[in-house]
Formats: C-alpha cells, structure tokens, sequence
C-alpha cells in the first residue's frame, strides 16, 4: 500500500473520513498534460477501465488535456483496453531524431491517433453510453499564433511574463476552447469562470482535436482552423490548463479524480516556475487527487517518472528510453488494483491527506 498516496479537498477529505465515500461519487475524472509522464497512470486507468469502477450509476465525465485526452480518447473507444495498449505501444515506441522540426512531429503524433483510434469507431465513442470526453484546447492569439519560431518565441516571452503578472492576463495569449462529446455541455463549462469557448466533437474533427491538444509550443506545429470551431491556430490545452485541479461536477457534491505523478498541482503550464502559483481553493474541495509514493518513484529506471526530456536525453539510444519506459509501465500496473482496495476495504479514510 506504500507505492501510492491519496490527498483530498476539504468537502472530498470530510466525505471519505466520514465513511460516506463510494465511487459512485466521481462524476468527473480530468487526465493532465503531463507528456510521458501519463504512463505512470496506465496501470490506474486500466484497472478502472477492466473493473468499470466510474460511470456506473450516470454517464463520467473525462476532462483532457494533451496526454490526458488520448488517455481518455482510448477509453471510450468500442474496445477500450485494446486501444489504450495500442496507444500505449505507439507513444512509447515512436523515436525522434535531432533532425525532426514542428511539422514531422505533429506527423508523428497524428500517427500515433491513427494507430490508436479507427474511424469506423468515432460514433460508438462520440455516443458512448459510460462516458463524456471534454477535450481542452488553446487557441493562440497575437504573436503566439505565429508558427514562425523567432516570432513564436516572442510572443511567448510576452504571454510568461503577463502570465507572471496575473494569470488573468494570460487569456490575452490563448483562449481556452473545450471539445466535448454528449448531448449537452460539460458542466464546467457553464460557469461564468469558464473564460472560454465550447465546441462539439464530431467525426471530422475529434482526430484533429487530439493532435492539437498535444501540439506543444515551439515543438510540435499547431492545428490550424478546426473543423466546426473558431479560426485560427490551436496549441496544447496543458497552456490553459496543465494539472486539470478544478471543480468540474455539476452538483455540490460531485467529486472530481486526478491521478498525477506529483502532489503539487499547477494552474497553468507556464506556471511551473512560479512555485507560489496554486489553484484557486474553492477549485480544491472535490477533489481526490491520487499520486506516486516517493518510495514508488526512487524504484523506477533512475529514479524518475518518465518525461519529455527523456527524448532528448536518448536521442541517439532510444532503445534505452523504450527499455526505461516499459519497465516503468510494469511496476505501475499495480497502482489501480491498490486503490480498489482501498476503497473497497475502508482503509482509504485511514491514508487520505488533506488536500
């Protein structure tokens, strides 16, 4: 039980110490954009794929950025564990080199999709009966729109230091445009602290989204006008939206699951270097964030969660990269059954934090 640690929201912590808890209560589950760092949470989101432990009693809601959302992409696929294997196979074994620029990349990652999700099976998840997929976006402006990379490079020195200032300031870079699947609106985004645009996903557009959502500035290329949503050129939702620690239920007590690789949660990607920068605290209440013990970390090939400077780091070795990361996926397939057992033994009321 030492491999994972359970923190809570004020409302979330009361509830399960109260012993009132069950996973009935997750009406949403938000996948960060963390890059390679998702894999850690294979083993979790398989186990609650296998044991279809949410969306029981009324349909989940899945709330994704970058990683996240083709994380949650497969889940709602006709053959869910198949297809996230699937992605789980092609992230890992897709190789770079020092000659691949922002348009062979995003190729790259349109490969992946392909490799994961079939077209004749967009309308079973586009209407999946368990579950709602929410997929988060940014659509740049100004300069950060560019695909010039010294003009790009500008507008993003300009976005971190307004950024830094307020993070209000920073939808006057990127707005926060959310895809999503169902009949309605998720319900986050129907607040007045929303700040953003909503689009339906549709079979022309959901693979398009998946690659924009991913498209990390100054890496990887943006997607340019999406079918259905506003002009212009779409970046990694993880820009707007890099932790997902917000209240996404639509009722007072909906609880919201995070699996992370840290217990440190981060507004915004460009907020990773401003350590005082946290979540608002009325965002934290329903929250049950699950992560990584250190003892769990230190067992992993160098004692790190994968993450994108592995990439650069075994550029011109990447069968150790792809060794380092199947072994990581091993040791993490466990996490999942420990958290069922948790919950279903009581003894998460005894291991939970407050948030």
């Amino acid at each position: 039980m030492d491999s994972l640690c359970i923190k809570a929201g004020e409302n979330a912590c009361e509830r399960i110490r109260d012993g009132g808890f069950s996973l009935d209560a997750f009406t949403g589950y938000a996948g960060p954009a963390v890059g390679p760092r998702w894999l850690i949470a294979s083993g979790f989101d398989l186990t609650l794929l296998k044991e279809k432990a949410l969306g029981r009693l009324r349909p989940l809601t899945l709330i994704g950025a970058s990683a996240g959302a083709w994380r949650f992409a497969a889940w709602i696929q006709p053959e869910a564990e198949k297809s996230y294997r699937q992605l789980m196979e092609s992230y890992i074994t897709t190789t770079y080199t020092r000659a691949d620029k922002p348009l062979s990349i995003r190729k790259s990652l349109a490969a992946i999709i392909n490799k994961t999700i079939e077209n004749d099976a967009l309308p079973f998840a586009l209407n999946h009966r368990d579950y709602r997929l929410a997929i988060v976006t940014a659509r740049a402006k100004n300069l950060t729109a560019a695909e010039n990379i010294f003009l790009q490079r500008l507008g993003f020195a300009f976005s971190f230091l307004g950024n830094a200032l307020s993070r209000s300031l920073l939808y006057t870079f990127f707005e926060r445009v959310v895809f999503y699947s169902g009949p309605k609106h998720p319900a986050f985004t129907l607040g007045p602290e929303f700040r953003g645009v909503c689009v339906p996903l549709n079979k022309t557009n959901f693979k398009s989204v998946l690659v924009a959502t991913g498209a990390i500035p100054l890496i990887i290329a943006g997607v340019r006008d999406i079918f259905g949503a506003p002009r212009g050129i779409y970046r990694d939702g993880g820009l707007v939206d890099y932790h997902l620690a917000g209240n996404y239920g639509a009722k007072e007590n909906d609880l919201t699951l995070l699996f992370l690789h840290q217990d440190r949660l981060i507004p915004g990607w460009l907020d990773k270097r401003l350590t005082s920068r946290k979540p608002p605290a009325d965002d934290l209440k329903n929250i049950v964030l699950v992560y990584p013990s250190e003892d769990f970390i230190s067992s992993l090939p160098s004692g790190k969660v994968p993450d994108r400077e592995d990439f650069v780091t075994f550029v011109d070795d990447p069968e150790t990269r792809i060794a380092n990361w199947r072994q990581a996926v091993a040791k993490a397939e466990p996490l999942g059954e420990i958290f069922l057992e948790l919950v279903a033994s009581g003894k998460i009321k005894d291991v939970v934090r407050p948030l």
